[in-house]
């Protein structure tokens, strides 16, 4: 699921004040690909572990038409839970696709759609819904605030039917040029799977080290401890609070 939970839009944040401070000293290229690597001490996606709160590593790609907004991307994580849940594959393969830019006033737009792909999971024979998803998204966002929906068109992480949705508010802060202050609060909605829904919320710092980033944040849930720790989730309660450092490099 899209990015680690620490990195997404913190540091989304933290690239558009970089490219502010570039574009001041150099044009801006009509094609921009970037490349980034990362370590977690657990992967949270919309405050869920993925990784059964393991260690996690990542990477992925950014290609951006700079005059249109137009962006593709993709990007891969370890995880744990497709095996838990009686199926196979232990990789997380993203890509997304979409257009981003300004409304005026202050405000911006940023719609797209992203395919969550788990090589040979397998779970479709196994618990009769398929963890591969695809979601549209729409967001808002005004200076360092945004509000964002996101819609399932299919089978959703093996859980809902399509329908599914996921909506999400959030702030990412600058305190000083190279920290933000990372505040989040969202809420995960099944289609016909109503003992699996649940909101969820951090508070983190993003800090620019120049040759890394690092991040560090408290997650936590309202996830219901027999839905999100049974068998398929390895018998750990996987929406449990707790504090995630990560480590990322872009180039």
């Amino acid at each position: 699921m899209k990015k680690l939970i620490l990195a997404s839009a913190m540091l989304a944040a933290f690239s558009a004040n970089v490219a502010r401070a570039e574009e001041a000293a150099a044009p801006v290229p009509e094609h921009a690909v970037s490349y980034n690597i990362g370590v977690a001490s657990e992967y949270r996606y919309r405050g869920i572990s993925q990784s059964k709160k393991d260690p996690a590593v990542s990477a992925g790609a950014d290609y951006v038409h700079n005059p249109t907004g137009l962006y593709l991307g993709t990007w891969l994580s370890s995880i744990k839970w497709v095996k838990d849940d009686g199926g196979d594959g232990s990789v997380e393969w993203d890509i997304y696709g979409g257009k981003r830019g300004e409304i005026g006033g202050g405000f911006s737009y940023d719609v797209g759609g992203l395919y969550y792909y788990y090589p040979n999971n397998n779970l479709k024979a196994a618990v009769g819904k398929s963890a591969d998803t695809f979601e549209i998204y729409g967001q808002i966002g005004y200076g360092p605030a945004y509000l964002k929906y996101s819609h399932s068109l299919t089978d959703t992480f093996a859980t809902g039917d399509s329908s599914s949705y996921y909506i999400d508010a959030g702030v990412n802060y600058p305190i000083e040029e190279t920290l933000f202050l990372n505040l989040h609060y969202g809420h995960q909605s099944y289609a016909n799977a109503k003992d699996f829904n649940y909101s969820d919320w951090k508070i983190g710092l993003t800090k620019d080290f120049g040759f890394v980033s690092g991040a560090i944040a408290v997650i936590g849930t309202d996830a219901d401890k027999t839905s999100y720790s049974g068998a398929a989730w390895g018998n750990t309660y996987v929406g449990s609070t707790t504090a995630v450092v990560s480590l990322t490099k872009a180039f």
